[in-house]
């Protein structure tokens, strides 16, 4: 089934159950051992939000409500919100990890910076508010980054009476910044001694503070870092391919080589990450990434109007349609399912939810900006 903008959502669907949404897939089915978790239900309840606000219909409005419930259970009264969840609905953990913080806050971000029903937002205020302690004492860069971008969110709703909010926020901030300082090298101007996942959530968050406290020198660390991941994630491809339509399947050209314009994405591998003063792995490319870098070049590309920022969202993007180092969709558009990954020896066809969601995210930011669907010269 297909919603107003044409994106399908029926994987998503068959991944979610009264609970929340399953965690794992084998191949296209739900693996129901693998139970859920509070990062991926965080995640889809901020693609439906933004669906909603788009398209204010009873469906998906009852998405938004099971998403929101499970982020509602997964309070933990120590600290912040559990993560795991059996399938047997019992948590596994005393307290979430720090990721999970950061995920969970920016998804009730978006339902307080929306025009969902009252009882809604006030739920998500409510939340929000009795995570706080926790949230000033996250280390995770991530988590810190994703409550950046919260706050990004907070602020662009005019919430009142959130000024503790502003100062973990701008206190975050300032700690990526310190922790970029200490890994910077000549050849590495990065926040850590290796790359991981999720890479670019860094430099949005970054973007995101430089509006919000331009005085401060997060524009510079935010362009720096970016630009290098960039400069790493981009590389040649073994093959050319043209896109039929423009959110649709890639069809195989002949198999030219690329031409000196044409890069793809080529994010870090996951099997072996990329530490400083090695060699990146190639393999395992994550969907998370392409997502993440298609929602920082976006973000970067709003700040500033630099068309190689549109550049990079647009190679982001192209990775789930085919433009890949393997040269192969990872996708099923008509479903709306994603592959977990490319692997030397493949596609890893099973279609978990971070993966689907990362999919469905890129695509959403794709459709909703019009200015990214314009032919480049320099994509």
């Amino acid at each position: 089934m297909q919603i107003g903008n044409g994106m399908a959502l029926d994987h998503l669907d068959r991944m979610t159950d009264s609970t929340g949404l399953i965690q794992h897939a084998i191949y296209s089915i739900p693996r129901r051992e693998s139970g859920y978790t509070t990062d991926d239900n965080a995640r889809a309840l901020r693609l439906c939000t933004s669906l909603w606000c788009q398209h204010p219909e009873q469906r998906m409005l009852s998405r938004v409500t099971g998403y929101l419930s499970f982020l509602e259970h997964a309070r933990c009264p120590v600290r912040g919100f559990h993560n795991f969840l059996s399938y047997q609905r019992s948590w596994l953990d005393a307290a979430g990890t720090g990721d999970c913080q950061g995920q969970a806050v920016l998804a009730l971000a978006e339902v307080l910076d929306s025009n969902l029903p009252d009882g809604y937002r006030r739920l998500a205020r409510e939340l929000i508010e009795a995570v706080l302690p926790a949230l000033a004492s996250l280390r995770s860069l991530r988590a810190q980054a994703y409550v950046i971008q919260a706050w990004g969110r907070l602020r662009a709703a005019e919430a009142k009476e959130m000024k503790s909010f502003e100062t973990i926020a701008r206190s975050a901030a300032q700690r990526l910044v310190d922790c970029y300082h200490r890994s910077l090298r000549p050849d590495w101007p990065w926040f850590e001694a290796q790359m991981t996942y999720a890479n670019a959530v860094l430099p949005q968050a970054m973007f995101v503070a430089a509006e919000r406290w331009p005085e401060e020198e997060f524009l510079d660390v935010a362009k720096a870092s970016f630009a290098f991941l960039d400069r790493t994630t981009t590389g040649k491809g073994v093959g050319s391919l043209l896109c039929e339509a423009p959110c649709g399947p890639f069809r195989q050209k002949t198999p030219d080589p690329f031409s000196e314009g044409e890069n793809i994405f080529w994010p870090v591998g996951n099997s072996d990450w990329y530490p400083h003063g090695e060699d990146k792995s190639p393999y395992d490319q994550q969907p998370v990434e392409a997502a993440t870098m298609a929602a920082a070049a976006l973000t970067a590309f709003g700040m500033l109007g630099d068309e190689q920022y549109l550049a990079a969202f647009r190679r982001a993007h192209a990775w789930f349609h085919g433009q890949n180092s393997l040269r192969q969709p990872l996708v099923d558009v008509q479903s709306g399912a994603c592959c977990d990954g490319l692997q030397a020896s493949g596609l890893n066809r099973n279609q978990g939810a971070e993966s689907t969601l990362a999919y469905l995210w890129a695509e959403l930011l794709y459709r909703e900006s019009s200015v990214v669907q314009r032919p480049s010269n320099n994509a």
